[in-house]
C-alpha cells in the first residue's frame, strides 16, 4: 500500500480561511454554461485575473481555491519575515530611515522570469522554489515588529493581493499599536480588492514592469489592471511610489519609457518613480545587467516628462543626485542617501523645506531618529 505524500499544496491548503465575502461572488448565468453552473463555481476578485473557479479548482495564483462552492484564502502562516530600512522596499517618502517589518506568504498571480523573490512567489509553480511556512498570528507578528523598533509593517515577498485577508488582519493589529502599513505589490488589482484594503493601508509600492501589454502577457498578466490600480489608489488618497526594474531589451526603449513616465505624470507629478537595475536572476540570464548609465538615461526621460521625484536605485554612489530628495520648488537638498542609508536629513517636522517651507508630498515622522544601519533577519 503506497503511503500518502504530503505536498506543499496540502500544507498550504490546511492554512486557510474562507475568503472575505467582499471578494467573491458567483458568476452570472451568462458567464457559465449550464453544465459548469452545477459545479458551484465562484468568481474571485482578489486580483486582476478575476478567476472563475469551479468546485475543486484553484485560481491562477494557486493559493485561492474553491471547496464545495466556497472560496478559501491563505491564513495563519508566513513564508518569510525580515526587518530592514524602509528605503529597501523602496519607499523614499515614507518615514525615511525607519525600520519596516516585512512579512510574506507564498504564491503569486504572475510568473516573471527575473523574479528576485521567486523562492516564495513561485513556490507552487516551481519544484525548486519553496520556503517552509511557519505558523503565525497577527498579534505575534506585530509584537515582533514592535520589539525590533519598526515604524511600519509591510506585506511583501509574495503578491500581497492574493493573500489580502491575512494582510488586513495584521494591518488592523498594527494600526492598533500605532504602526504604519504598506503593500509591496505588482499592482494587478481590482476595485473590489482595493476597496476592501483601503481602510487599513497607508502606502502602496507598485511594480510597473512595462508599458507594453505584450510584455505584461509574457509575465502572465495585462497592463490595464495595473494602470487602473495606480489611478484608483491616487484618487483614494493612498500614498503611492512606483518602481520599474529596467531590463535591457525588454522594457528600456525610449518609446516605452516615454509612455510609462508620461502616464505617471498624468496621474500626479508628485508620485515618486524609482528606476532600478536588473541583474541576472532566476530564469532570465540572457540580458546583460543594467548599468548606471542606463538608469541615468531612464531617469532623465522621467524628469523631462515633469516627474518631480525620480530615483535611480541599486547603484549606490553611481547615479548622481538621483539617490537624493530635493525640494521641487527651490531645489534645496533635503534628504541625502547612499543606497538604503540616510546621510543627511533636513526636512522640518511637518515635512516642509527649511528654505522655502514648501511641504514635500509623502508620509513623514515629526522628527528624524538616527537610522539603524544593521539589517535584522528574523
Amino acid at each position: 500500500m503506497r503511503s500518502h505524500v504530503t505536498t506543499l499544496q496540502d500544507v498550504l491548503s490546511a492554512r486557510t480561511r474562507e475568503a472575505a465575502p467582499e471578494l467573491v461572488d458567483a458568476p452570472s448565468l451568462g458567464e457559465v454554461n449550464p453544465a459548469s453552473a452545477a459545479k458551484k463555481m465562484v468568481r474571485c476578485h482578489a486580483c486582476g485575473h478575476q478567476c472563475r473557479i469551479p468546485a475543486g479548482g484553484v485560481g491562477v495564483c494557486k493559493v485561492r481555491f474553491n471547496e464545495d462552492g466556497h472560496l478559501y484564502a491563505p491564513w495563519g502562516y508566513v513564508g518569510g519575515v525580515q526587518c530592514d530600512p524602509v528605503e529597501k522596499k523602496p519607499f523614499f517618502h515614507m518615514y525615511p530611515g525607519a525600520l519596516a517589518y516585512s512579512f510574506g506568504m507564498l504564491g503569486c498571480d504572475l510568473h516573471c522570469g527575473y523574479c528576485q523573490n521567486w523562492v516564495t512567489s513561485q513556490a507552487l509553480r516551481d519544484p525548486h522554489a519553496g520556503a517552509p511556512p511557519r505558523d503565525a498570528t497577527p498579534e505575534a507578528l506585530v509584537r515582533a515588529a514592535l520589539d525590533h523598533g519598526a515604524r511600519l509593517v509591510v506585506s511583501t515577498y509574495n503578491e500581497p493581493l492574493i493573500t489580502v485577508e491575512w494582510a488586513v488582519a495584521i494591518f488592523r493589529e498594527a494600526r492598533a499599536h500605532g504602526l504604519g502599513t504598506a503593500f509591496v505589490s505588482n499592482g494587478n488589482g481590482t476595485a473590489r480588492v482595493l476597496e476592501y484594503l483601503r481602510p487599513d493601508i497607508d502606502a502602496y509600492k507598485i511594480d510597473l514592469k512595462s508599458f507594453d501589454d505584450r510584455h505584461y502577457r509574457e509575465l502572465g498578466g495585462r497592463l490595464q489592471p495595473i494602470l487602473d490600480t495606480i489611478q484608483w489608489l491616487h484618487r483614494a488618497g493612498v500614498w503611492i511610489e512606483i518602481v520599474t526594474l529596467l531590463v535591457p531589451g525588454f522594457n528600456d526603449s525610449d518609446a516605452e519609457l516615454q509612455g510609462l513616465t508620461r502616464f505617471i505624470a498624468g496621474v500626479s507629478l508628485d508620485i515618486p518613480w524609482h528606476v532600478t537595475a536588473f541583474h541576472q536572476d532566476y530564469r532570465m540570464t540572457e540580458p546583460a545587467d543594467t548599468t548606471p548609465a542606463m538608469l541615468l538615461r531612464a531617469a532623465a526621460i522621467a524628469r523631462g516628462n515633469g516627474l518631480r521625484y525620480v530615483y535611480a536605485g541599486n547603484a549606490p554612489g553611481r547615479v548622481g543626485d538621483f539617490e537624493h530628495t530635493s525640494c521641487a520648488h527651490c531645489g534645496e537638498r533635503l534628504i541625502a542617501r547612499r543606497g538604503y542609508f540616510i546621510q543627511e536629513y533636513r526636512l522640518q517636522s511637518d515635512g516642509g523645506c527649511p528654505s522655502c517651507h514648501t511641504r514635500m508630498p509623502g508620509i513623514w515622522s515629526t522628527r528624524f531618529d538616527p537610522q539603524r544601519a544593521r539589517l535584522s533577519v528574523i
